[in-house]
């Protein structure tokens, strides 16, 4: 994980390729597999909105030439711009390897004159820098759930009553249908 800088990246989870053959791993390493991917793509998704909500502040700010007031950071930060919603994933085919990720020292813009187009024009560059990695990131862990969740499926048809462990409780094992 680089960005041009000796800063180190965070500390991620191992979110290493998919096995040679899906057939080396258990389901219970599958299901594990695919839930750490989950989890990570939660934290890149949140970092996300992390950089879009800054890029939002910075170039309101810059607009005003000021810092801005209580209720224009609320309106700045409640619009989206584009009146969406969020929508369903889509499934991406991506490289092996998972993109590398910005140093998040590097995301971080924490002050910026509002009135200095130069620093303004410079956060907005490594801003949308680390956007754009972590969009990629996040593609590439789409693509990574994607398979593990087919691998999934062909499993579950296979065999239908490995998918009960959705329903298992700690305390009472597999459910089987029929009261409590």
């Amino acid at each position: 994980m680089s960005s041009g800088t000796d800063d180190e990246g965070p500390d991620l989870p191992d979110v290493a390729g998919p096995p040679d053959s899906w057939q080396q791993i258990s389901l219970a390493e599958l299901r594990a597999y695919r839930r750490k991917l989950a989890e990570e793509e939660e934290k890149v998704s949140y970092w996300r909105r992390l950089v879009h909500a800054r890029l939002d502040v910075i170039e309101a700010e810059s607009q005003h030439e000021r810092s801005l007031t209580i209720d224009e950071l609320i309106r700045v930060l409640g619009d989206t711009g584009t009146g969406r919603t969020r929508t369903a994933l889509v499934s991406v085919r991506a490289a092996d390897d998972l993109p590398e990720l910005p140093v998040l020292h590097d995301m971080w813009v924490t002050e910026v004159d509002a009135n200095d187009a130069g620093a303004v024009a410079e956060a907005v560059r490594r801003l949308r820098s680390a956007e754009a990695q972590l969009t990629d990131y996040r593609k590439a862990l789409h693509a990574r759930l994607d398979e593990a969740t087919a691998e999934l499926i062909v499993r579950y048809r296979a065999d239908p009553p490995s998918a009960l462990v959705a329903f298992e409780s700690p305390h009472t094992g597999p459910a089987r249908g029929g009261a409590a």
